[in-house]
């Protein structure tokens, strides 16, 4: 297990894991976000090859549809 800062909360979540990955353990539905990681938006194409590691720092925005 690692820690990391999600949303200015400590989370753990399994070590190992790509982005993409630790967004699914953390409950997140990877397409319904934008990932704000140390600091750097990174576009989804990058999420997959994007290793997660002890005290990274995740921002995450989820998305929401609406309107009138």
């Amino acid at each position: 297990m690692i820690r990391l800062q999600v949303n200015g909360d400590q989370r753990s979540c399994s070590s190992g894991l790509n982005l993409e990955q630790v967004l699914l353990e953390l409950g997140y539905q990877p397409r319904l976000v934008v990932v704000e990681f140390n600091g750097t938006i990174l576009p989804r194409h990058v999420w997959l090859a994007q290793p997660v590691v002890e005290s990274d720092v995740l921002e995450i925005v989820t998305i929401v549809g609406g309107g009138s």
